[in-house]
């Protein structure tokens, strides 16, 4: 089968699939296209794609090589020097990981996330360890076609935005305002 000759996008350009020239396989010219996709481009874009010449069905073709680009000499690597202030910035960065203060926002975080990722954990892996090996129970009629599986799965659904709002709520109740008068506090110190 002959190979397909493509033209890669110039810069600023998309290259569609439906804009690729015809292949052997398409219909030949003047039969009616039955129900396959036309290799016309689409008329919506926002960007025009460059027409792609067509390339002739009998004759096998070779895929083009890519362009290379000319060589560009590159410069050697030269380490940057250090910013103005850059190791008093370290230091200042240093001093608050090490403050109290944000260690209490660390272990408020730690204190919610990790217990409460630890339940939502065991109550997922709990849903599928019963759909394994209590099939007889999970299929046990609730309410009409609502059975013990379908309760429980929307049960996952239910904790999982309830979890979602508890997180939002002990966020901004006990670590966003801490939080932000410590970076107002590190910020002041970098100037």
């Amino acid at each position: 089968m002959p190979q397909q000759q493509t033209s890669s996008p110039g810069q600023g350009q998309r290259f569609d699939w439906w804009a690729a020239p015809a292949t052997a396989n398409a219909p030949a010219a003047g039969r009616p296209n039955q129900g396959t996709r036309s290799a016309a481009p689409r008329t919506d874009r926002t960007v025009p794609a460059q027409p792609v010449p067509p390339v002739p069905a009998a004759a096998p073709t070779v895929p083009a090589a890519p362009a290379v680009p000319a060589a560009v000499p590159v410069p050697a690597a030269v380490p940057a020097a250090a910013p103005a202030g850059s190791a008093d910035s370290t230091e200042v960065y240093r001093t608050v990981q090490a403050s109290e203060a944000f260690q209490d926002i660390r272990r408020s975080y730690r204190s919610f996330v990790f217990p409460v990722s630890s339940a939502f954990l065991a109550w997922y892996l709990a849903y599928v360890a019963a759909q394994a090996a209590a099939p007889e129970l999970m299929r046990t009629p609730v309410a009409g076609p609502l059975n013990v599986a379908w309760l429980l799965g929307l049960l996952q659904f239910a904790s999982t935005f309830l979890l979602t709002w508890l997180y939002a709520r002990n966020a901004g109740t006990k670590r966003d305002r801490a939080a932000l008068g410590l970076r107002w506090d590190t910020q002041d110190q970098l100037r």
